[in-house]
């Protein structure tokens, strides 16, 4: 497998999951959370600062400033101006860009499509379920009352989408702003995960 994977996903919708179960199919590695491991490995930012931060959008943010730094190279003068929201943006920015150029994998969330979108062996997928099958997903998995698990669900997209459409010139979870979206809970987690796997199959035999 050649091919790069992200996965944008509703909360509650199995994208994690199904990302994971992707990455162990084909023998790569499948980054979400472990993304920030990597993060601070690289930008000396302490794990606990990228979690605060971790796909979490900030009013204060000026996308155009900051894109702009980074398109024409940031030094050390302008990092030290900006918030610590737009380090650490720019930090995953980088570090998912490196891993991406390094070897084939799956990278979950946090922009991870727009930050590769000149990578041409990138395929973007969107996860997403009706709020029955999400809602019953959390509760069982977070051991919530329905009420408690919808509050989480919808507290969770906001997050999500709120950070993608400021970081991103995308919209989140708009279908052309992705290659596939997928209600996963039409086929379930694994078909939804074969489904996919015939679509990179499919994929890399054209791009040969």
């Amino acid at each position: 497998m050649k091919t790069v994977v992200t996965i944008g996903r509703q909360f509650g919708s199995g994208g994690h999951e199904i990302g994971e179960k992707l990455a162990e199919m084909y023998g790569i590695k499948c980054y979400d959370k472990e993304l920030l491991g990597r993060v601070a490995k690289e930008s000396g930012f302490c794990e606990e600062m990228l979690t605060e931060h971790d796909e979490r959008p900030t009013n204060s943010f000026l996308y155009n400033l900051v894109m702009d730094t980074y398109s024409f190279g940031y030094n050390q003068s302008s990092l030290a101006d900006m918030p610590i929201s737009h380090k650490v943006f720019l930090a995953q920015f980088d570090t998912i860009r490196k891993l991406a150029s390094e070897e084939p994998c799956v990278i979950v969330g946090r922009c991870a499509d727009y930050a590769l979108s000149e990578f041409k062996n990138c395929i973007n997928i969107f996860i997403f379920a009706d709020e029955e099958s999400k809602i019953k997903r959390i509760m069982e998995k977070y051991d919530l009352t329905a009420p408690k698990a919808k509050e989480m669900m919808n507290k969770k997209d906001r997050q999500r989408q709120s950070y993608y459409n400021y970081y991103s010139s995308k919209k989140w979870g708009r279908a052309d702003s992705y290659d596939l979206c997928i209600n996963s809970a039409t086929l379930g987690i694994n078909q939804t995960v074969k489904l996919i796997s015939q679509y990179i199959d499919d994929f890399e035999s054209k791009g040969q």
